[in-house]
């Protein structure tokens, strides 16, 4: 008979192995909801370069929706995805529903990328692809505000992240997303 603590340490070991293999790689396993209600799985961009940023209606950087509808139109048949994902955690910046967020972006911006259903982005009931990007990146990486920007490469691997003051088209993000479209065009020749 194994003696208890030898037991005990092995079935640790054995539920630590089963976390480890089973814990999120990329990007690429997680999910969100369309705010149409539809599934969106992030393992459909496989093979693009996406940009996740947390929005909010009407925050004091709500006109980042027009950069982000530009560098959109600018990089998407080149395999960018912009991805907003409204969420109300700052200021309470993001009360509207679904069907008023996606009214309100597409009446004053034009919005036609894709957008998610309201979530968490920050503390415990954070969204699971927010609380990887903390552990993957570092607490420095967290979202402090609304327009928190991440950039996903076309293997799901976190890239990158720019803060809320960081415009989506400031040369430091167009260049981060060039590098990405780049790298990603170069391989599939």
């Amino acid at each position: 008979m194994f003696p208890r603590f030898l037991l005990t340490i092995v079935a640790a070991f054995t539920l630590s192995s089963v976390a480890v293999a089973e814990s999120p790689k990329t990007a690429h396993d997680f999910a969100f909801t369309s705010i149409e209600g539809d599934p969106l799985p992030l393992s459909q961009f496989e093979g693009k370069t996406v940009l996740v940023v947390n929005t909010a209606s009407l925050c004091g950087f709500t006109h980042q929706y027009g950069d982000l509808q530009k560098t959109w139109e600018r990089y998407r048949d080149r395999g960018l995805v912009v991805l907003g994902v409204p969420s109300n955690d700052f200021g309470n910046q993001e009360p509207g529903t679904e069907a008023e967020i996606k009214k309100f972006c597409e009446v004053n911006f034009d919005v036609d990328f894709p957008l998610t259903t309201k979530v968490r982005v920050k503390g415990e009931q954070a969204h699971p692809f927010y609380k990887w990007s903390a552990r993957t990146l570092g607490n420095e990486a967290t979202p402090r505000w609304n327009f928190h920007k991440y950039l996903v490469g076309p293997d799901g691997r976190l890239v990158d992240w720019f803060s809320t003051q960081t415009a989506p088209t400031s040369a430091k993000v167009t260049q981060a997303i060039e590098a990405q479209l780049a790298a990603a065009e170069g391989a599939a020749r």
